[in-house]
């Protein structure tokens, strides 16, 4: 398939409670662009030219006023807000108990009627480098098969944060490269030169320098969104779930898996992956991207 008839997704519909505001509009100084901006930029370069936005009703008049004037001209572009009432009536009385979105999955479901084809998924904080979007172009240019997904994961030690543990999915491959499972691993941090984490459990784990952890970076198929649908169903059917649960879309591409709904090829990234939870990592993360894109553009011998 082309590259034109992707959409790139963008899970952007998050509250930033830690960041203290809507960090998927957070200009990064220097750069005077959005982390979402650069990602779009990305992918366009790749050939992309659909994006579709989930966002919450609070930055859409920023993205209108101050961002969505700055992307190609033929970027076609779809907003789709999440809503915490956009549930099956059945379980409208949930809404009134919910002060947050239900989570990453209900993100993406809220994107069915905009996604034509195949979607790339992403998050809007979250910036994993101009290459991740080629290698997942090239993935579906030579996929035959609709149930033929990709994951670009990042090594974990990569991703570890100087302020302190992070917890991450670790990916498990079989002898295909495919996607078996994803492990949250808790607290992951550097000690003694070599990378400690804990599972769910409180156990001690030792983790391999060169494992893979998976950033929100999927290729899916349409096929996708019924399984989030009638699944978000069974999820709204369990007890608790209007406090504090989430829906959460790793846990329905494991799902896909495991009934063998779909296949899923883990390219192992090639750029670092750069997140944002609070406001002053932005002039970090900006000069990090301002680093990278002036090495791929020097290899590269394009210009920005």
């Amino acid at each position: 398939m082309s590259a034109a008839t992707l959409s790139l997704v963008i899970l952007a519909g998050g509250l930033g409670s830690r960041f203290g505001g809507a960090k998927q509009v957070a200009v990064l100084p220097g750069l005077q662009k959005t982390i979402m901006q650069l990602s779009i930029e990305d992918a366009y370069q790749a050939g992309v030219r659909h994006v579709v936005l989930v966002i919450n009703q609070q930055v859409r008049a920023t993205l209108c006023e101050h961002i969505l004037p700055q992307l190609p001209k033929d970027m076609s572009v779809d907003l789709v807000e999440q809503h915490i009432s956009d549930v099956p009536a059945a379980y409208a009385h949930l809404v009134h108990e919910r002060n947050k979105p239900w989570g990453t999955g209900h993100a993406l479901l809220c994107a069915r009627d905009k996604v034509r084809d195949k979607a790339i998924v992403i998050t809007a904080d979250d910036y994993y480098g101009e290459h991740a979007y080629q290698q997942m172009v090239a993935h579906f240019e030579h996929s035959e098969h609709s149930e033929h997904w990709a994951c670009v994961a990042y090594p974990v030690a990569s991703t570890c944060s100087e302020q302190g543990g992070v917890n991450r999915g670790i990916c498990h491959l079989n002898s295909h490269n495919q996607l078996q499972r994803v492990d949250e691993v808790l607290n992951i941090q550097n000690v003694d030169d070599e990378l400690v984490g804990y599972n769910d459990m409180g156990e001690r784990l030792q983790i391999d320098s060169g494992a893979l952890a998976s950033m929100t970076f999927w290729g899916v198929g349409r096929a996708l969104f019924d399984v989030l649908a009638d699944n978000f169903e069974r999820f709204l059917a369990r007890t608790d779930n209007g406090v504090k649960k989430e829906y959460y879309l790793p846990d329905q591409i494991q799902y896909c898996i495991d009934h063998h709904l779909a296949t899923v090829d883990v390219y192992p990234a090639t750029q670092p992956w750069l997140g944002m939870t609070y406001k002053d990592e932005l002039a970090v993360i900006a000069k990090k991207i301002k680093q990278l894109k002036g090495l791929s553009n020097e290899r590269s011998g394009t210009q920005d």
